[in-house]
Parts: C-alpha cells; structure tokens; sequence
C-alpha cells in the first residue's frame, strides 16, 4: 500500500459507533470515581487491554518521551505501574516527578488523559506485587537492568537460563532495582468523540482539597 493510499484511508475514516457521554446526572464531583465509571465500561466492552496507557515523562534535557505501560493497580487517587528503576522511565521520574498518562479506548471513543505527581512505592508494596507476577516474568525482572545495552536476543535467554538454574525450586525475590510507582493526579480531563467533531471534554483541576469542573470547547 502506498503513502498516498494511506492517507486517503485515513481521510475516509468515520466515527460510526458513537456512543453517548453519561448524561450530567452520572457525572461524578469526584474526578476518581468518574474515572471509575468509564473504566468500567472499558472493562467489560472494550476489545483491547483497557489498563494498558501511555505514560509521558520529561528527562533531564526537556525532551519528552512516551511509552505504553500497563495499570497494575488502582487506590484512591493513585494509579500504579511498575518497571526497572534503571530504566530511561525510571530516570526521567527521578529527575521530574511529574507525568502524564493518557488511556484510550476506541471501541468506545473515549480518551481519558491525566496529569499528577508521581512517587515511589515502598519496597513492601513491591515484594508484595512482584510475588504475584508470573515465574517467568519474574525471571525476566531478575535476569538484566531495563533499557541496558545488550548484545542480541540471545543473551537475553542465556541469562533466564541462568536465572531458572539459581533459582530452581525456589521462591525469586524481588530485584533491588525494580519495583513500582503511584501517579497521585491533580489533573483529569475526560474526552468523549462525536461526529463532526461536536467532541464532549470535560476537565477537573484539584483546588485544595477540591475538584473545579470545566467544560472545554473540542
């Protein structure tokens, strides 16, 4: 397929499962449990992984960067993933502990995009995730530092292989250098598309200790 049959693809696409934003009586004061709402939905209708979301840092030159990661856990007001802290991800929280995530559902049309400061998590809360992961991805996190430098696929495997050796018949424990973080957002914004870009956004602000509630134009 050419550039041009692509682009001419792209400028046929429609939005044709249009499903209604919930209507003002179902729309939460509390940003969380309108987040809830539409999670919800996305988890029983949604043909894709609903927790995967891209994650948006800054590193220490200003440059931004993204990646997909997958939402482990939710606590109130706290969205949690985890990774390598040697990782760039894990570099550029160290340097900005602000991020962004953004969760995109097409099947239903509905983006949701958050901003928040973002902490570590303490190394009980890690053990305790990383005992429930599977052996094999336990292997992995155990087996080489995220976003090193490596020779190929196969040294990849030689070293789960030498991991799966220490550690046969035995519990793996959590590597030192991996573990989680809880995005902790002071900012949601709610996106709904229609047809004829007549979009619904809807924004919430932390204010204190409350949520200022915005319409915005699409």
């Amino acid at each position: 397929m050419t550039l041009a049959e692509i682009n001419q693809q792209l400028k046929a696409m429609k939005a044709e499962k249009i499903k209604p934003l919930p209507t003002e009586e179902v729309i939460k004061d509390d940003p969380f449990e309108q987040f809830l709402l539409w999670f919800e939905v996305a988890l029983q209708s949604a043909s894709s992984d609903p927790s995967a979301m891209v994650l948006a840092t800054v590193d220490a030159q200003g440059y931004p960067d993204t990646r997909m990661v997958l939402l482990k856990e939710l606590e109130y007001q706290r969205f949690l993933f985890f990774t390598g802290y040697d990782s760039k991800k894990a570099k550029d929280l160290h340097h900005q502990k602000i991020a962004a995530l953004n969760f995109y559902w097409p099947d239903l049309l509905y983006q949701v995009r958050i901003r928040g400061a973002v902490e570590k998590l303490d190394r009980q809360k890690n053990e305790s995730y990383f005992s429930t992961r599977a052996r094999d991805s336990q292997l992995s996190a155990a087996s080489w530092t995220q976003s090193a430098v490596i020779h190929g696929r196969e040294e990849l495997e030689e070293r789960i292989q030498q991991q799966a050796a220490q550690y046969k018949d035995q519990a793996i424990p959590c590597p030192e250098n991996w573990g989680g973080y809880a995005l902790c957002p002071f900012e949601y914004e709610f996106f709904q598309r229609r047809q004829w870009r007549r979009h619904e956004r809807l924004l919430y602000r932390l204010n204190g200790k409350t949520w200022d509630r915005t319409w915005l134009a699409p």
